[in-house]
């Protein structure tokens, strides 16, 4: 049992042990390396010509996965999902947003629809992000009678958290 929960305190690999695992900041960040990768491969294969252009496309995309994994990787590592649900599960009743009577069960949906958002959605500002986030919410919902726009203030609390905590002090 206390093997369990050293994994998850660390965000630890649950096959190979190796702490700060974060495999959905990693696959985003490549995939957003690598579309931003194929941009400017496309922008200087054109610029080389055409028998360059395929080749410098292919390795702008790897180069680019690369280097927007280990951005993703690096967000992942600073933001810590268990931490983000412990807070708003001891901070939920103090927010303007809440309503009376309400458990955190109704809002945790919402709390992680909002920093997993954050940290998956980094080009984005949580109103452009919202079609995203909104679809993201009802997966993320559970038994919650909360319908989108009840849940968003939460959300968006969630998603500024970890936008204040992780990404402005860079």
């Amino acid at each position: 049992m206390s093997d369990e929960r050293e994994i998850t305190s660390e965000n630890r690999d649950p096959i190979t042990g190796e702490k700060e695992f974060h495999p959905a900041g990693t696959g985003t960040g490549a995939v957003l390396g690598g579309a931003a990768g194929i941009g400017a491969a496309v922008a200087t294969g054109a610029a080389l010509g055409t028998a360059a252009g395929p080749v410098g496309t292919v390795a702008g995309a790897a180069i680019g996965a690369v280097l927007g994994g280990l951005a993703g990787k690096a967000l992942a590592e600073e933001y810590n999902p268990t931490e983000e649900d412990a807070y708003w599960r001891e901070n939920y009743a103090n927010q303007s947003y809440y309503e009376a009577g309400r458990q955190y069960q109704d809002y945790e949906g919402a709390y992680r629809t909002g920093y997993e958002g954050r940290a998956r959605l980094l080009n984005q500002e949580f109103d452009e992000a919202e079609p995203v986030l909104r679809v993201d919410y009802e997966r993320n919902r559970g038994g919650s009678s909360l319908d989108w726009e009840r849940a968003r203030s939460a959300a968006q609390a969630s998603w500024d958290r970890v936008n204040h905590r992780y990404i402005d002090r860079r």
